[in-house]
């Protein structure tokens, strides 16, 4: 994916339509955690040293039923309020306008604009609505050099349904449009690629975040160094049905654990007590094992696992472990992380690796008794010596962020869910519309 960048296009005082990522967690109004917003600096940087004007727009949230211009009730809602006698109508429907209201608040990207301008130094202008009256206007006040953040453009019905009018005045506003939000690559939505699809927009060109994510993740997935190795966790095999046949295609050796991993342990005629699984896949992880034997692969999966009675509630709280072999969990016991022996084998093909790649915990590393297994594998990629370290967003990023391992990678992935469309081998409509070089 040989994409433009925004070095191959002259920018100055043109207007660029920049989409990022700035669907940030909130608590009370204040931002919890910045990583995308600091993904997103040098981009926007580099923009403002040359001269441009620089109009960004994100969606953040889901707030589907508080969309622009008034207030709609979700279907839902409708049913509830049509559900009532006719004189209590009015009353409930006020009521759910007035919770939509709040909502517009909570999802609002004001606070964004605000932390935005405190990091750049400079200000950041704010836009109340999407291509409404307050964003034309302030995009037509802009200079060269000035910064606009336009409103949730989740805020826009429009948005995830590819409104081509929506589209066409979001290309007014620009004359180079600039995706740099990885993290929803993999969506076909109006900001992040219908407006270039739709031929509204001529040049389309990628940010320094995207081409980060293209120069290392892909590159290493499509020519990875050898031996190559990919480690997947998290719950379920169906989230990653794909991911599984197309990485044992491109690897060496595929490392299985987590919740996924019971599914292949049932698979294989392994009893798994109260385990995660899933039934309807177990035909097809006798199959991936069959390819991976077909195709001289290694495919690991934990040979010992901690157990405990039930999972954790809450998530954090203590609880009793202990670890059994693989094939011998109990029936009144639930698989909530992998052993110490299989913490070990992991660790072991990973030391031996020159790329690898992460998607999925090993376990509810969330609790402290059960983030050993996760630990292990962060720490062992930390430990590789020489090679090329991907973790592939999600829960994985925020277990390395949490685990304290997040500087040893080679990169951490914006997007958990465009990495695993990566990881399957799709082309993500956000980056395929942009120009080729």
């Amino acid at each position: 994916m040989n994409k433009k960048t925004v070095r191959d296009v002259d920018v100055k005082g043109k207007r660029c339509l920049v989409r990022v990522d700035f669907n940030v967690p909130m608590k009370d109004g204040v931002i919890t955690d910045e990583n995308r917003i600091n993904g997103a600096l040098p981009t926007i940087q580099y923009l403002i040293d040359q001269g441009a004007k620089v109009i960004l727009c994100s969606h953040m949230g889901k707030p589907h039923n508080v969309l622009t211009p008034g207030f709609g009730l979700n279907k839902k809602e409708k049913k509830a309020v049509e559900a009532l006698p006719v004189e209590e109508q009015a009353a409930a429907k006020a009521e759910f306008l007035k919770k939509a209201l709040k909502d517009k608040e909570k999802f609002s990207l004001r606070p964004v604009a605000l932390r935005l301008a405190e990091k750049l130094g400079r200000p950041v202008a704010f836009a109340e609505d999407v291509v409404g009256p307050d964003a034309q206007a302030k995009v037509a006040a802009l200079k060269d050099g000035d910064v606009l953040l336009l409103q949730n453009t989740r805020f826009e019905a429009g948005e995830e349904k590819r409104d081509e009018e929506l589209c066409r005045k979001l290309a007014s506003f620009c004359d180079v449009y600039v995706n740099d939000a990885f993290g929803t690559a993999h969506r076909s939505h109006a900001t992040t690629a219908a407006i270039v699809e739709y031929g509204f927009v001529k040049t389309a060109v990628c940010g320094f975040l995207i081409e980060k994510e293209l120069n290392v993740m892909a590159a290493t997935l499509e020519n990875p160094v050898r031996p190559f190795v990919a480690v997947l966790g998290g719950a379920k095999v169906a989230d990653k049905l794909n991911v599984i046949s197309n990485l044992l295609e491109k690897c060496d050796s595929l490392i299985i654990g987590g919740g996924m991993a019971f599914t292949f342990l049932k698979a294989k005629g392994y009893g798994i007590g109260k385990s995660l699984v899933d039934d309807e896949k177990l035909d097809y992880c006798r199959e991936m094992m069959a390819k991976a034997e077909r195709l001289g692969k290694k495919l690991l999966l934990p040979i010992d696992t901690v157990v405990a009675d039930s999972f954790p509630d809450p998530i954090d709280a203590e609880i009793a472990i202990e670890t059994v072999p693989a094939d011998q969990i109990p029936e009144d016991k639930e698989g909530l992380d992998i052993g110490e022996k299989s913490r070990e084998l992991f660790a072991s093909e990973i030391k031996k690796a020159k790329s690898v790649v992460w998607n999925g915990p090993m376990g509810v590393f969330e609790n402290p008794i059960l983030a050993a297994g996760t630990k292990a594998i962060a720490k062992a990629m930390a430990e590789a010596e020489g090679a090329i370290t991907i973790i592939g967003g999600g829960d994985s990023a925020a277990a390395v962020a949490q685990l304290g391992f997040a500087d040893k990678m080679t990169h951490i992935s914006t997007g958990g869910g465009a990495s695993l469309e990566l990881f399957e081998g799709k082309i993500l409509p956000g980056i395929a519309c942009l120009n080729d070089k």
